[in-house]
């Protein structure tokens, strides 16, 4: 047996990229502390019935179950650290309503299962929420905040995928189908399988203009431009639907004006997020790269399962994935400075003050003929040279 094996989808990180992680996750967070987004740290565990009860069933297969030995509860280790905000904004921080409330976070976060197979089950989780306004304003800095994070990780060539749940849930609401009918539609939905929907709605006793708005949804998707396009398709579909494209139109005006090179797609028909999602919708892709880098939306529902309901909107990303994209560099980790350990006033007084310049200075504790200086992190040794210290390069 292989004791020092992990299990699938476990990480750890070694110097280098340990360095990369906490420098990148350090930055973000100032990004976001200069937006006014104050950062909460959450508990690793957690009673099961508050980590799980505002996502639903998808999040609690994600979530470690264990046993509080106090008490015989049911705790869950943190699968995802959305809705501890959400919770400690409900109650912790008890916002009068209608007053904002920006909180940003980093953390550790541990899955059942990944998303992809052979990936992490124990993603870094970083992300800001915006609590306590419902609208525009508030969904559109969220993104902004999310564009600039993925500036500055230097991710290139950037998609923008934007979605409205309120655009699908106010055509079911129109059309009126019952629970059963809806379950088959969003399974098929997510499948993006046209064969099974057009087969279904022959079958399904809707009438023809339902049948029709249903059908044209899952094509629905493409460029800015088409949703003027969408509106005219869609214009049985009732008042909802047609204030979710106008809301999707307004925003996409804005990013177009300041990201002009910004490149937007949008799907109609997107199921992301639908069980908790309750209105727009979106994720950032970038080329080369399948699955997306960062993900948000509205999820004005989320506080009431902790008995304070407020507006939310916020974006989330894996610290891990964002510091892939800017490649991982290790440089810093092989600038360190070589000192002898002697006793030597002078040379102490030296490192002393290269430290308190920010340098990174190591102490030779064997000879060094015996040493590899980069293993050691360092590119540079100080030595004695004509009764002085000198830091040297070393070649």
């Amino acid at each position: 047996m292989n004791n020092w094996l992990l299990p699938d989808g476990i990480n750890e990180s070694l110097p280098a990229e340990a360095e990369s992680l906490e420098t990148l996750g350090r930055k973000l967070l100032d990004l976001y502390r200069g937006w006014g987004y104050r950062f909460v740290m959450t508990p690793l565990v957690e009673y099961l019935e508050s980590l799980s009860v505002a996502m639903g069933s998808q999040l609690d297969l994600q979530t470690f179950k264990i046993t509080d030995q106090t008490n015989g509860r049911l705790m869950g280790v943190r699968a995802d650290i959305t809705t501890q905000v959400a919770r400690i904004d409900s109650h912790r921080m008890a916002m009068p309503a209608g007053q904002p409330n920006r909180l940003c976070y980093m953390g550790l976060v541990l899955r059942t299962h990944s998303d992809v197979a052979g990936g992490s089950r124990s993603p870094i989780q970083i992300g800001a929420e915006l609590f306590g306004h419902a609208g525009l304003e508030s969904d559109y800095e969220v993104i902004r905040l999310m564009l600039e994070t993925l500036s500055v990780v230097g991710a290139k060539d950037v998609l923008l995928d934007l979605g409205h749940v309120g655009i699908l849930r106010g055509l079911i609401a129109k059309i009126g189908l019952d629970e059963a009918q809806q379950e088959v539609l969003l399974d098929m939905l997510a499948r993006k399988s046209l064969p099974e929907i057009s087969e279904w709605l022959q079958g399904s006793g809707l009438d023809p203009q339902s049948c029709e708005l249903l059908s044209c949804l899952p094509n629905l998707h493409g460029e800015v431009s088409f949703l003027d396009t969408a509106k005219q398709q869609l214009a049985a579909a009732g008042e909802e639907v047609l204030a979710a494209i106008e809301y999707l139109q307004q925003i996409t005006s804005r990013l177009q004006q300041d990201y002009p090179e910004l490149k937007i797609n949008l799907d109609l028909s997107e199921m992301r997020g639908y069980a908790y999602h309750t209105g727009i919708v979106y994720s950032a892709y970038v080329a080369g790269n399948g699955r997306e880098i960062a993900r948000g939306g509205r999820y004005d529902d989320i506080g009431k399962h902790f008995g304070n309901a407020r507006p939310a909107t916020g974006f989330t990303s894996n610290l891990r994935t964002l510091v892939s994209l800017g490649g991982s560099s290790a440089a810093s980790a092989t600038q360190g400075i070589l000192a002898p350990a002697v006793d030597d006033a002078a040379l102490q007084q030296l490192i002393d003050t290269l430290r308190a310049q920010g340098e990174i200075v190591v102490r030779q504790l064997v000879p060094l003929e015996q040493l590899s200086v980069q293993a050691q992190g360092c590119n540079r040794i100080l030595e004695q040279q004509s009764g002085q210290w000198q830091v040297v390069a070393v070649s």
